[in-house]
């Protein structure tokens, strides 16, 4: 008869939580997770893996991809993923979800662009001075666009989005 550890028990009550939130978790070898959710005909998927210091990590892979952060145990991974659904499907509501998403990845690629070049070629300080002016319009516009917006999500305060932000 098999022993299981609390962390295994613990870890199985977390897979049905988020089997009972409508996703799939697939098991990699016992240390990396992916979970999956099809919300009207958009899928979302998240990655988490265990750390060497009994950490996990959590990233976001689609509809894009992001790190979203480091946690103490399973449970706080189910609560995030439970938020970040939620947020989701209400943004789907939206008719320019399809736009957002698209402008996002385009980010996303921007980021991967911005390291090709200062991996591969050697910039001087007035082109990064103009990338980084480029950065602060988009910060810019960013914080003036979530001034005259209607907030639609309210169950909980945006991560890092505020008047204060700065780069």
């Amino acid at each position: 008869m098999a022993i299981l550890s609390s962390r295994l028990i613990r870890h199985e009550i977390c897979k049905d939580e988020i089997k009972n939130l409508g996703g799939r978790v697939i098991d990699i070898q016992g240390t990396m997770f992916l979970v999956k959710f099809e919300i009207s005909d958009h899928k979302i998927t998240y990655a988490y893996h265990l750390n060497e210091d009994n950490t996990y990590l959590l990233e976001r892979v689609k509809p894009y991809f992001l790190s979203i952060g480091y946690y103490n145990d399973e449970e706080d991974i189910v609560d995030v993923i439970r938020v970040d659904v939620d947020q989701f499907r209400n943004a789907m509501n939206s008719s320019n979800f399809d736009q957002f998403i698209e402008i996002d990845n385009h980010l996303s690629k921007l980021v991967r662009l911005f390291e090709d070049l200062y991996l591969y070629y050697n910039i001087d300080k007035e082109d990064l001075s103009k990338l980084d002016g480029s950065v602060d319009v988009i910060l810019d516009n960013i914080k003036e666009i979530m001034k005259h917006s209607e907030r639609v999500y309210t169950k909980k305060d945006p991560d890092v989005l505020c008047e204060e932000i700065q780069f």
